[in-house]
């Protein structure tokens, strides 16, 4: 089957057959330790383990490629323009300072200061491969039932699955609105000047929005029609109870945050690991 972007496709291995709640409480717990700690150490471990989890999950490129560009292009503007506004920030946080080389008398490279950007960046890179596994391995159904079995709101658990559901929808939809376009002579490519492009995508965008607001009107009589909202509780077809699986997956989350915190109250004494002094 040829692979869609941000698409579920159904797989059978460890990371697919996990609980919808077990992968968005592991990927709860996995971002705050990245987001809690400073340690490039314990950061660069996980990003080992998001990679290494990511090709377990058998997510093939196509699926995340667009999306890995963009990361790295914000990442690369997150990088530069934090040194552009706060050249010294990382001056201020270890209290010492080792000039590497110097670009102008305000703008010096200092060893702190990429240390402080270099984690950063690990930061991002660490987090955004938890988002696509959850994103791309969970099935909006059986996540919308495991969060209502551990108390959440039916309604907005319903919610969340259509919303997951809405963005394969929505790049299918403006695919097919753009090869309609072109079809019909509209020039999208580079040969095209930058601003008849930008006015020509103007043309699959407002179609694009109609399509989207009569698809959200088509699921809101369906929902009427059966009755959503009446009863206060539902049951779920695609509910999938916790096994030894998703313990596991839980068990291996939880040991993570707890390394890092006692790396960070323990051994660094703080957040930041200033490898300086």
């Amino acid at each position: 089957m040829k692979s869609k972007l941000f698409d579920y496709i159904e797989r059978d291995n460890f990371i697919f057959n996990l609980s919808g709640v077990t992968k968005l409480l592991c990927f709860l717990i996995l971002t705050f330790t990245v987001m809690f700690s400073y340690d490039a150490r314990v950061i660069f471990l996980v990003l080992i383990f998001s990679f290494a989890i990511l090709r377990v999950s058998e997510i093939r490129f196509s699926q995340i490629r667009i999306m890995l560009y963009y990361v790295l292009v914000f990442i690369a503007i997150n990088f530069i323009l934090t040194f552009v506004f706060s050249p010294k920030y990382g001056v201020e946080i270890y209290g010492t300072e080792h000039d590497l080389f110097r670009i102008t008398e305000r703008y010096t490279v200092t060893a702190e200061q990429l240390l402080y950007q270099g984690t950063k960046v690990l930061k991002y890179l660490s987090v955004i491969p938890l988002g696509m596994l959850f994103l791309l391995t969970t099935n909006p159904s059986e996540f919308a039932a495991s969060l209502s079995s551990i108390g959440i709101s039916y309604k907005a658990s319903f919610a969340l699955a259509l919303t997951l559901r809405y963005f394969p929808d929505m790049i299918r939809d403006y695919n097919d609105i753009a090869l309609a376009q072109q079809a019909r002579g509209l020039d999208l490519s580079k040969k095209e000047k930058l601003g008849k492009r930008l006015k020509n995508m103007m043309n699959i965008f407002v179609p694009l929005i109609f399509s989207s607001l009569e698809r959200v009107d088509v699921v809101s009589n369906a929902m009427d029609l059966r009755g959503f909202g009446k009863h206060k509780k539902r049951t779920w077809y695609a509910y999938k109870p916790l096994v030894k699986n998703d313990y596991l997956a839980l068990a291996i989350s939880i040991a993570i945050l707890a390394g890092s915190l006692a790396m960070t109250f323990f051994v660094n004494h703080g957040r930041f690991w200033n490898p300086f002094i």
